[in-house]
């Protein structure tokens, strides 16, 4: 059988087996986007007018709502309403890493009851299995998706070789999990969305670490599937709109790139 890299988002979405991941596909095929937004931004009000100018061109809008310093009940609702407006799924970048039943109380519970709104979380496996089956435990049912940290974008970071394939372990063997965050096209033995943060139209880094890649590298040639940036967008002296459409056509043409002629 031909890749999964080789077959076009619609493609995809149509066999696959999750009903989320099968959305996401045919959302971003109908948006003509793999772009996903990383909003790390402190307050109520940047997070909502970023999401509302940059919704258009995106097919994911990653938050950390545990920085958001006003965060109400209110974010959530106007969070979802922009979702239903500019069709787009959003993915709180949590990262669990915790025993099974503590991350159950966290994604189900406390003040942001992330599992009530956010498409789709992620978390570390340090813990092993038990962390996916206490998230599948409150996700599922609500018809969620889980990604696994088999990698990240930063310098020296230790998710690599066995534990990374480990990650790959868990994926194929649990429904829950739609895919990773990683660099990378892990398997071919279950259709897992790969999720790329580090993104650069050009390829640079920062002073904290952060190494970035541009959409070619990652989704024409390592097969990933959504490309995530952040500061690329809405960093200082940008303009946020016409940074999203460029990286949303980027991040396109590279996907187009990788498809059999």
């Amino acid at each position: 059988m031909a890749s999964y890299s080789q077959m076009t988002y619609a493609q995809r979405g149509r066999t696959h087996a999750h009903p989320l991941a099968r959305e996401l596909f045919a959302l971003m095929e109908r948006k003509r986007s793999n772009l996903s937004l990383a909003a790390d931004v402190a307050t109520k009000a940047e997070l909502l007018a970023l999401a509302d100018r940059v919704g258009p061109y995106i097919c994911v809008l990653k938050t950390h709502i545990d920085i958001i310093a006003d965060f109400d009940a209110d974010l959530v609702a106007q969070l979802q309403a922009l979702g239903t407006k500019h069709d787009f799924m959003i993915f709180d970048d949590r990262k669990f890493a915790d025993i099974g039943n503590t991350v159950k109380l966290q994604y189900g519970g406390g003040i942001y009851r992330i599992a009530d709104w956010a498409h789709i979380t992620n978390c570390h496996v340090v813990p092993g299995e038990g962390i996916i089956q206490g998230l599948a435990e409150v996700g599922a049912p609500k018809g969620r998706g889980l990604l696994l940290l088999a990698e990240m974008s930063s310098k020296g970071m230790l998710a690599t070789g066995a534990y990374t394939d480990k990650n790959v372990e868990m994926a194929v063997r649990n429904d829950f999990v739609i895919g990773f965050i990683g660099s990378r096209r892990f398997t071919e033995e279950r259709d897992l969305i790969t999720m790329t943060p580090g993104v650069g139209l050009h390829a640079s880094g920062d002073a904290l670490g952060q190494q970035y890649r541009t959409p070619e590298a990652i989704i024409t040639e390592n097969g990933s599937d959504i490309i995530i940036v952040g500061r690329g967008i809405y960093g200082p002296g940008k303009d946020a709109v016409a940074e999203a459409k460029r990286y949303r056509d980027a991040g396109w043409a590279a996907y187009e790139a990788r498809l059999p002629k």
